[in-house]
């Protein structure tokens, strides 16, 4: 694990959704790979582990928990949030709140208020603590019901993944009513950006899909894609960050996710309205040196 850089840590907590309505996209390979770009820069982060196939739990692999999420959302107690939380096999500085398979029988249709505030109370518990995640990352289920319904109440930005695919293209457009839609239940809530997954530069029919994604979404579409390489896989299977995977092609994703993060935290923390055409100095030299 690299060393924590003390001079650059960050006090501004950062809850983002990480989010499809179509599955297969990717979406917990991007929240782990911004956990892994996390770790490498020194950014305390959480993972919360929202999908009952729990992947990104597997391949974090925390110490046995007491409690999980289901138990969070059914009772947002701060014995059942400490319970459900634990180190992450990565190292210190990401921790994860362990997903269940039983919260597939919590994922309401319709949930109503008081159920979609509970993941946002419990939140709030952690915010008085002596060292508090700079990074809350809420890994989505591909479905619109109570899970990902509570990680848009609970977050203040949403990242939209897809793949340059047609069907993917028109679940990140739903995703993007989803955001919309739920402001009403939180106002702060705004679209982080659109990030595309698996791309492969030569094939014309991507290219096609994310010129076709910046005529509908602009600016939100993410100056970075993430190229389709091997090496992600192979580090997942391995429950390694792909930053310590160490190929050429982990080394190419891992700049990528360094960029990626640059932007999260460079948007999140100023609150400004996304604009997302170019990187600036200051991000990619931060990418970079990480």
């Amino acid at each position: 694990m690299a060393p924590e850089r003390k001079g650059r840590r960050l006090h501004v907590v950062h809850t983002v959704a990480v989010l499809s309505l179509k599955g297969g996209v990717g979406k917990t390979t991007v929240a782990l790979g911004l956990a892994s770009a996390a770790l490498r820069r020194g950014v305390r982060t959480l993972v919360i582990d929202l999908d009952p196939q729990c992947n990104a739990t597997s391949t974090l692999e925390p110490e046995e928990t007491g409690a999980s999420i289901y138990d969070v959302l059914r009772e947002p107690t701060e014995e059942n949030l400490r319970n459900a939380i634990a180190p992450s096999g990565w190292g210190e500085g990401v921790d994860v709140l362990a997903g269940s398979e039983d919260a597939e029988s919590l994922n309401h249709p319709d949930p109503g208020e008081t159920r979609l505030g509970r993941l946002r109370e419990a939140l709030a518990l952690l915010r008085g603590d002596e060292e508090p995640y700079q990074l809350v990352l809420l890994d989505c289920p591909p479905s619109l019901g109570q899970l990902t319904r509570s990680a848009l109440v609970a977050a203040d930005r949403a990242l939209l993944v897809t793949e340059p695919t047609m069907f993917a293209v028109a679940g990140v457009q739903r995703a993007f009513e989803a955001v919309q839609a739920e402001r009403e239940h939180n106002s702060a809530l705004q679209p982080l950006g659109v990030v595309v997954n698996r791309v492969r530069p030569r094939s014309h029919e991507h290219q096609f899909r994310i010129d076709e994604l910046r005529d509908i979404f602009g600016p939100l579409v993410m100056p970075v894609a993430l190229p389709d390489r091997l090496a992600v896989q192979q580090a997942q299977g391995a429950c390694m960050p792909i930053h310590e995977w160490g190929t050429p092609g982990a080394r190419e994703v891992a700049l990528a996710f360094n960029l990626l993060l640059a932007r999260v935290l460079r948007v999140s923390r100023s609150r400004r309205r996304p604009s997302h055409q170019d990187f600036d100095d200051e991000e990619i030299q931060e990418a970079v040196e990480a």
